[in-house]
């Protein structure tokens, strides 16, 4: 069996050990490859408020949309290197150019600990007792 191609994109296929030779001619499509599309970016702009808040729940959100992209690891790069000054980068809080870990709630900390909350993309799933 010999296979040949060109650069014209069709392959021809000859089988010499056949009883009848046969030449098929195939045509290769090019192979259609979409880039990943970040979660956050719908085009409109609506999620800027999620991303960009100081509410511990809209951040939380937030980064679970970011946990299941798969840019984020690039985003959250790309974020630190530009040294941006706030907001939710690659499932990241960022406030002056660094990842800060936990935000805390503003006000005055409560005298009896709150119980944790698990929050998805959707918001508060359970609490965690």
């Amino acid at each position: 069996m010999n296979v040949t191609s060109n650069p014209s994109v069709v392959t021809e296929l000859v089988v010499p050990d056949s009883p009848s030779q046969v030449t098929v001619e195939l045509v290769e499509q090019p192979a259609q490859v979409r880039a990943p599309a970040a979660r956050c970016a719908d085009g409109n702009g609506t999620m800027t408020g999620l991303f960009f808040s100081d509410h511990v729940i809209d951040i939380a959100r937030a980064k679970a949309m970011c946990g299941l992209c798969p840019l984020s690891v690039s985003c959250l790069e790309e974020a630190l290197e530009r040294e941006e000054p706030w907001g939710v980068w690659g499932g990241q809080l960022i406030s002056g150019g660094r990842v800060v870990l936990n935000k805390r709630a503003c006000g005055r900390p409560p005298k009896h600990p709150r119980p944790e909350i698990v929050i998805d993309e959707l918001g508060p799933v359970t609490i965690v007792a």
